[in-house]
């Protein structure tokens, strides 16, 4: 019922190739929204307390089960984030090519059937491997995996394993989440 009282007063503009009209174009998106979901809400101490202009509003309640625009938005938000967490993490194809770049710039000389790499080429690999891969070549990281080398290498076979678990850990995170519907952290039986 709002939004055809409000239907009137929209317009639908043109849309330009130009990426900066895109983004204002979503701006004025959402603070429509905005307006008018605060308006079927109905006025809070936000809109009356000048506090709330300063300070950001940092926790929000779990929608009611009979608020159903409120619940619907928190599980397309969820969703989104889950989908985006997941579109960062390696599939099998990068984690095949991270393994072939470390094969092929693995260091001289090889010790015994190890091979290791040096912390230039372990940049270098990582600089080669993209910005999915950038979390896992650090110095943090070279450091954690320091077996005592006289050289100061590290193995290529304990850097992939290292890279694959932490992938694992998360898309099995991301797996439970799934799970989560209230998004709060925790399961609970039903």
């Amino acid at each position: 019922k709002l939004w055809i009282q409000r239907g009137s007063n929209l317009r639908v503009p043109s849309y330009g190739s130009d990426e900066n009209s895109v983004h204002e174009l979503e701006r004025k998106e959402d603070e429509l929204f905005q307006k008018i979901y605060r308006e079927w809400k109905g006025t809070k101490a936000e809109d009356k307390d000048l506090t709330y202009k300063v300070i950001p509003k940092f926790y929000f309640k779990l929608p009611k089960e009979d608020e159903i625009l409120p619940q619907k938005l928190r599980e397309e938000t969820r969703a989104l984030f889950l989908q985006k967490r997941s579109r960062q993490l390696l599939d099998n194809n990068e984690l095949k090519a991270l393994w072939v770049l470390l094969d092929k710039h693995h260091s001289k000389p090889i010790s015994g059937d190890e091979q290791l790499i040096n912390y230039e080429d372990f940049k270098k690999v990582g600089a080669l491997a993209g910005s999915k891969c950038a979390p896992y070549f650090t110095a943090v990281v070279f450091a954690k995996l320091q077996q005592g080398d006289p050289h100061g290498r590290i193995s290529i076979m304990a850097l992939f394993n290292y890279v694959m678990r932490k992938v694992w850990l998360h898309q099995t995170r991301i797996g439970l989440s799934l799970y989560d519907v209230t998004g709060q952290g925790y399961l609970r039986e039903s």
